[in-house]
């Protein structure tokens, strides 16, 4: 018997350890998570630029110095939101090229924004949309930037206009659909606006590239 108890502890000891890090990631995530929900639920509720980190604090029940040991700032912990959004468009089936993993950020990020305007409370004032629809213009820039640049260096036919101005069309394009969507079309839905989108700015990329979309998105 005294055999076999301490038998168990040693398995549970080591089990227990085992999950030690896991348990921390989790309970990293679970605060970042908590402090995302709270500044969207406060963009809803206020402008953005009112917020101040105190009120963060308190809606997402976390400790000063928590938040400074992950984030800078609330513009530091907006750009982790939004860069958690754009994660989801990461999932590209390799076999996706061209055209296909230029725009392919465009969808996920409809389908989460659809989900979060139906959630329940009062809808995102104009201002503070504006502004955090602005940080994901730029950051979207930035992301678009790499794949138009891989794109263009496969295609000696590409046109001699900078990357980052065709980056920043295809960002602004995705915000200007993005607001119009929320402002005058919000019955669509997301695969609608998707396709929208994508109507505005293929034929600025096949003018550029020289290319058949189709073809580009098979590789």
């Amino acid at each position: 018997m005294i055999a076999k108890n301490a038998r168990a502890r040693r398995v549970r000891n080591r089990t227990s350890s085992s999950k030690c890090p896991e348990t921390a990631d989790r309970r990293v995530r679970r605060t970042k998570t908590s402090l995302h929900d709270a500044l969207i639920g406060l963009a809803r509720e206020k402008p953005y630029d009112d917020i101040a980190v105190k009120e963060i604090l308190g809606r997402a029940d976390v400790g000063r110095s928590t938040f400074y040991t992950h984030f800078g700032d609330k513009d530091d912990l907006l750009e982790s939101s939004i860069a958690a959004i754009l994660g989801a468009a990461d999932n590209v089936p390799p076999s996706a090229d061209g055209f296909e993993r230029i725009l392919a950020f465009s969808l996920p990020v409809l389908e989460h924004i659809d989900r979060h305007r139906h959630a329940s409370g009062p809808q995102m004032g104009r201002h503070s949309r504006v502004a955090i629809h602005q940080r994901l213009g730029d950051m979207l820039t930035q992301r678009i930037a790499d794949d138009v640049d891989r794109v263009f260096a496969r295609h000696r036919s590409a046109s001699s206009i900078p990357v980052t101005l065709v980056a920043r069309h295809l960002a602004s394009t995705f915000v200007l659909t993005l607001n119009w969507w929320i402002e005058c079309e919000p019955m669509l839905r997301p695969a609608d606006v998707d396709e929208t989108f994508r109507s505005l700015v293929v034929p600025t990329l096949v003018a550029l590239i020289g290319s058949d979309p189709k073809r580009e998105a098979l590789g």
